[in-house]
C-alpha cells in the first residue's frame, strides 16, 4: 500500500517511529512533514495534504500524528471521502479500519509512548476492510450524512 503520513511539531517525536513501521511492513511512504518538533506549524495543513492524496488515489490510506490525535482527527473528518478515527489502542486501530473502513488514522504523540504507536500502527495497516452487508449498510449511512446532511 502507498501510506501518506503527516505529522505537527506535537507529533513529531513519534515521525520515525511510525515510519520505521510502515516501511518495516513493506508499505510506500509519502511524507508531507513537518521535519522538526522546534517550528510551530498549523495541523490542518499537513492535514489536508495527507488526506489529498487520499482523495486523489495518490495514497492507499494515511496515517497522521498530533499533539493529542484530536485535531488531527477533527480536521481530516471535514474531507470529503476520509473516514479518519482517532485510536490510541490496538483494538480500534484494526476494528476502525474493518468495520468502519477507516481510511485515515490519527494519533496523539503527546497521549501514546512509541511502542504503543508502532503497534497501532501494525494494527491499522494490517487490517482489511470487511464487507459484510451490515458493514456494508452501516457505512451507506455515514456516505448519506456526509453527502446530505441527514439519513
Amino acid at each position: 500500500m502507498r501510506i501518506a503520513f503527516a505529522c505537527d511539531h506535537g507529533g513529531y517525536l513519534l515521525k520515525p517511529i511510525i515510519l520505521k513501521t510502515i516501511h518495516a511492513a513493506g508499505h510506500e511512504i509519502i511524507d508531507f512533514g513537518t521535519d522538526n518538533a522546534e517550528i510551530s506549524v498549523d495541523f490542518p495543513d499537513y492535514v489536508y495534504m495527507a488526506c489529498d492524496a487520499v482523495q486523489r488515489k495518490a495514497a492507499d490510506r494515511a496515517i497522521i500524528v498530533c499533539g493529542s490525535g484530536v485535531g488531527a482527527s477533527v480536521a481530516a473528518n471535514k474531507l470529503k471521502g476520509i473516514i479518519a478515527g482517532l485510536c490510541h489502542d490496538h483494538y480500534s486501530a484494526h476494528q476502525g479500519v474493518e468495520h468502519d473502513h477507516m481510511n485515515v488514522l490519527c494519533m496523539g504523540a503527546r497521549v501514546i509512548g512509541a511502542a504503543i504507536g508502532e503497534e497501532i500502527t501494525r494494527a491499522f495497516l494490517n487490517a482489511q476492510e470487511d464487507h459484510d452487508e451490515r458493514f456494508l449498510r452501516r457505512m451507506s449511512k455515514v456516505r448519506k450524512l456526509e453527502e446530505f446532511g441527514h439519513l
